[in-house]
């Protein structure tokens, strides 16, 4: 009996390891800096290209009124 408890003593304590290590890497891992300062991508901070924003997001707008109906609307 004693086996099987320190097998799963040491396997809690292995489970309690882990879960701080997760929690420690996951409260010091640094965000990218996305829409800041303005820009709708992210900004190269360091190296030859500094400055230059990669992937812009744009979304088109829908025009969601047809002629037909932006008269009918008007009159």
């Amino acid at each position: 009996m004693s086996g099987r408890l320190s097998n799963f003593i040491a396997k809690e304590n292995d489970r309690k390891l882990k879960n701080l290590t997760d929690k420690t890497l996951l409260k010091n891992r640094k965000e990218v800096e996305i829409n800041g300062h303005g820009t709708s991508g992210y900004v190269i901070k360091q190296g030859s290209q500094k400055g230059r924003v990669l992937k812009h997001i744009q979304i088109k707008g829908r025009n969601i009124w047809t002629k037909e109906q932006s008269y009918s609307y008007i009159e």
